[in-house]
């Protein structure tokens, strides 16, 4: 999916929780709320959180270290090219779809300091999704391309794991080059995944304190 294809889907989403929560953005709305429509878009901000949630941590956690530990690297990698892109997308259009629903609830111009904090979190959960999508990703998977065909040349990556790869950038000072630049954009890329699972994280303490079982 391009990049543009990616970033339309993305803000067709956000605009759509904005037409049904104008009180996003602080206007105010006459008349009491229909108890169907807050029914509807509480059950949106729940389904898309838990997806959002749900599928941070498998991809962090456990999908991509079950497949590192038994895939081929290069087969890891790219499967990891296809996945992380269609992944971004899935948590960043939940993400954008919860802050517009948790926005209806709590304007900002009302809403108290701990909701305020919780808009907050979802905004930035949603923003640091869209930096990986759209920055970190792209980067990423083009450093991993280029690594590869350094690699096929020196006949490496079909092993499981980063030995051979290690002992061949001993060897070869433009592996070695590579492998520090896309340590470096592939740390960014995961710091702002945790950065937006802690997002996430935070505001799942807050639904956990305010559900009635």
């Amino acid at each position: 999916m391009a990049w543009l294809t990616r970033f339309v889907v993305a803000v067709v989403f956000l605009a759509i929780g904005v037409i049904i929560s104008p009180e996003t953005f602080g206007s105010n709305s006459e008349g009491p709320r229909s108890p169907k429509l807050s029914t509807f878009i509480k059950l949106a901000h729940l389904l898309c959180f838990a997806t959002a949630w749900g599928a941070a941590l498998w991809a962090t956690f456990i999908g991509g270290v079950i497949m590192f530990k038994n895939l081929p690297r290069h087969q890891f990698g790219n499967l990891q090219s296809k996945m992380f892109p269609a992944y971004f997308t899935l948590v960043g259009v939940s993400c954008a779809v919860s802050v517009a629903a948790f926005g209806y609830f709590h304007p900002w111009k009302s809403a108290a300091l701990a909701e305020k904090l919780q808009l907050g979190f979802l905004v930035f959960a949603f923003l640091f999704n869209l930096l990986n999508l759209f920055v970190f990703t792209p980067m990423t998977i083009e450093m991993m391309k280029q690594r590869h065909k350094v690699e096929r040349d020196l006949n490496i990556g079909e092993e499981i794991g980063w030995s051979k790869n290690k002992e061949a950038a001993k060897m070869n000072p433009k592996l070695a080059s590579m492998n520090k630049k896309f340590g470096m954009i592939h740390g960014f890329s995961s710091l702002a995944n945790i950065l937006s699972f802690g997002c996430l994280a935070m505001h799942s303490w807050y639904l956990a304190g305010n559900i009635n079982l």
